[in-house]
């Protein structure tokens, strides 16, 4: 069950791979995305290497631009910024594929929905490569075709 989507994610990009990862919140936060409060419109995935006095050299990644306004406003600290960047709990595996795609040209990260799996909150996002206008046209035209012939299918 979707909580938040981004809409628009399928129209604007091309999807080549999708991925699951856990979010790093605060408790307020995940009561807000529970009650459907949250925008991903405009949010991208980055990665980045960990410190440089951790142990183990690797990468993080991390939402930008994910927006959840607060629960409750009277009772939310007076710090809390809804726009703030968090960390994303993903496999080493897939770290390592996403921070290869990071750096090639025309390819980006892009959240897909946040959704309730069990008692955890996941993010869907997917490697995808942005469409131009007339794909987006090319798009359209074939959904509503294939709308119509269901439509029809259905009538007969």
């Amino acid at each position: 069950m979707n909580l938040v989507e981004h809409k628009k994610a399928r129209l604007n990009y091309e999807t080549l791979d999708e991925f699951e990862a856990g979010l790093e919140l605060i408790g307020h936060e995940v009561k807000a995305l529970r009650a459907r409060h949250g925008r991903l419109e405009g949010a991208h995935i980055i990665v980045r290497p960990t410190s440089a006095r951790a142990a183990t050299s690797g990468n993080e990644a991390y939402i930008v631009g994910m927006s959840i306004p607060p629960y409750q406003a009277a009772n939310t600290p007076a710090s809390y910024d809804p726009e703030r960047t968090r960390r994303l709990l993903l496999t080493k595996k897939e770290l390592a594929t996403l921070a290869e795609v990071e750096g090639q040209k025309g390819l980006t990260i892009v959240p897909l929905a946040v959704y309730s799996k069990g008692s955890t909150l996941k993010l869907r996002m997917a490697i995808a490569r942005g469409r131009k206008q007339f794909d987006k046209r090319a798009v359209l035209k074939e959904r509503d075709t294939k709308r119509d012939m269901r439509r029809t299918l259905k009538n007969q």
